[in-house]
């Protein structure tokens, strides 16, 4: 905001609702009056303003009660450490450890008033060489930026700060960055200071760990700090440092219980099961989990932050529960500095109590015995219909098979029997007339490769369909099973078992034939099948090869 801009809306304003701003800063704050008026005035609020006399800011830390409600504190480096103050000169003496006690004491002071309501801001002003090297003196001013972040206070440019200005007439702020400055202060007393969050839900698969365990086995996944688990070590760690500092940690996983446990009682990962208040592993939605989770603590949904590498899973929580933060888990390195600063920002406090360190032990044994939600989801038609699905069917009759019979021997949830082949068994099965598809998923984010197999035998009956479980709940399966109907020679049944995971799979017969079927040889009507199945082709734009 420039001069002229700041005395047009000040002249203009017509009147509206009071604003309470009480402003406590060392220096002289008339040169900045007019500021903070259009500053108020931009939002239709007419400004009561209050300020502390000239040099009186560390006796008003110490006595004066703090008004939560409109206070804002406007700190320099020499609020912290006098010493620095360009006004008094250089002293003769430095100790840096005597500066370095004195500042913590009075950041201690805006803490207390932070954590009160009050709002801070802190300009990292150039201080004038009191230490007896330049590096001291650096060193010196990282530290009072340190205490300042650690109190509460936001940090501004250091270009708000004006030098010739303060000399002159004693206040800090000048140049093009007065009005900015003016505009943060008037928009801190009007912006509610939101809540930390408390409970932080995450994903396992691809988040906590790289890889997929029920596909990739314990020994498949990645945590460590080196190679594809460094993103999740890292990850982690933040999550360990905020169970510390009294967050609540709930994992929500699509999968069984006793696989995702695993890895948390193997004792090599940074994270145990003792740091999370409960583990839910089933194939419901997860909004139905994250509800029944605050449910049972008592808590707001707007106190839950919920992150998923997995959009579908992120639209579905945030369209059940738009009251939840959801955070997408980065797929690259040059986006996980910023998704670890959302994280940080959400939980952000400035006090750690006795109490919150034991918060998790106490959670933990208010959910003993918590089990799953089979509520249903959030509908994620229109939200599919956006993501530009594109599904390849391919023969894999002739030609290279090899991902496909990949996939069909190391998939375990949506598998429909659990049954493994040999590349010479599908060979047979192929030469006595039988079938071999795979499909390919692409979306606006990207390639998903190759995630389905159907191995079909002479007879027509389908002995093996899979599909990758990183796709789940985009509908494909029921878009490759309802373009299989549509073919000259459909498949007429399948041979169905139960296994320890396939649930999946089974959820998936039920969807299409009403029930789940008795193990054995189940009937595929053709008409059924398609009915069942004909809403999720227009999902997909969809080419066989």
């Amino acid at each position: 905001m420039k001069f002229l801009e700041a005395r047009k809306l000040v002249d203009g304003f017509t009147g509206g609702p009071d604003l309470d701003l009480e402003l406590k800063l060392s220096g002289s704050y008339e040169p900045f009056e007019l500021y903070l008026r259009a500053g108020a005035a931009r939002l239709g609020r007419n400004l009561r303003f209050s300020a502390l006399p000239f040099g009186t800011l560390a006796q008003a830390l110490r006595t004066e009660p703090a008004n939560p409600r409109a206070e804002v504190l406007l700190l320099v480096p020499w609020d912290l450490v006098p010493e620095a103050d360009w006004r008094t000169g250089v002293p003769g003496s430095a100790d840096f450890g005597a500066f370095g006690r004195a500042a913590a004491e009075t950041a201690a002071l805006v803490a207390r008033r932070v954590r009160a309501g009050a709002r801070a801001l802190y300009v990292p002003a150039s201080i004038p060489p009191i230490m007896s090297s330049p590096a001291q003196s650096a060193a010196l001013a990282r530290q009072l930026e340190s205490l300042a972040l650690e109190a509460g206070a936001s940090v501004l440019s250091p270009a708000a700060f004006s030098l010739a200005g303060y000399l002159a007439n004693g206040c800090p702020l000048g140049g093009a960055a007065i009005g900015d400055v003016a505009v943060q202060i008037v928009d801190a007393v009007v912006t509610k200071v939101p809540e930390p969050k408390k409970l932080l839900v995450t994903d396992l698969d691809n988040v906590v760990w790289a890889g997929g365990i029920a596909e990739d086995g314990l020994d498949g996944v990645a945590f460590k700090a080196h190679g594809t688990g460094y993103r999740h070590f890292v990850y982690q760690t933040m999550l360990k440092r905020l169970r510390a500092d009294g967050a609540i940690l709930a994992a929500v996983s699509r999968n069984d219980a006793d696989v995702v446990i695993a890895p948390f009682r193997n004792g090599h990962m940074t994270l145990g099961e003792e740091d999370f208040v409960s583990v839910l592993a089933s194939y419901h939605a997860k909004s139905a989990q994250i509800r029944e989770l605050v449910t049972r603590l008592n808590l707001g949904l707007n106190s839950v932050v919920f992150v998923d590498d997995n959009p579908i899973e992120l639209a579905e929580v945030s369209l059940a529960l738009p009251e939840v933060q959801c955070i997408a888990f980065p797929p690259r390195d040059d986006a996980f500095a910023p998704f670890l600063d959302s994280i940080a920002a959400a939980f952000a406090r400035t006090e750690v109590t006795a109490e919150d360190r034991e918060r998790t032990e106490r959670y933990r044994r208010m959910l003993d015995g918590i089990a799953p939600s089979d509520v249903g989801g959030a509908d994620l038609q229109r939200f599919l219909e956006s993501l530009g699905m594109s599904l390849t069917i391919q023969d894999r009759s002739r030609g290279d098979r090899t991902r496909v019979v990949q996939l069909i021997n190391k998939t375990n949830q949506f598998n429909q029997n659990g049954g493994r082949v040999t590349d010479e068994e599908v060979a047979r099965i192929l030469a006595e007339g039988g079938k071999l598809y795979g499909a390919s998923l692409e979306d606006r984010s990207g390639s998903h490769g190759e995630i389905l197999a159907c191995l079909i035998g002479g007879d027509h009956r389908i002995v093996s369909f899979v599909m990758s479980c990183r796709v789940f709940q985009r509908r494909v399966e029921h878009a490759f099973l309802a373009w299989l109907m549509r073919q000259a020679d459909p498949p007429v049944g399948l041979t169905w078992s139960r296994t320890p995971r396939n649930e999946p799979f089974a959820t998936f017969l039920e969807q299409v034939l009403g029930a789940t079927p008795p193990e054995g040889s189940v009937e595929l009507p053709r008409e059924q099948v398609q009915g069942a199945c004909a809403s999720a082709l227009p999902l997909f734009t969809l080419t066989a090869q």
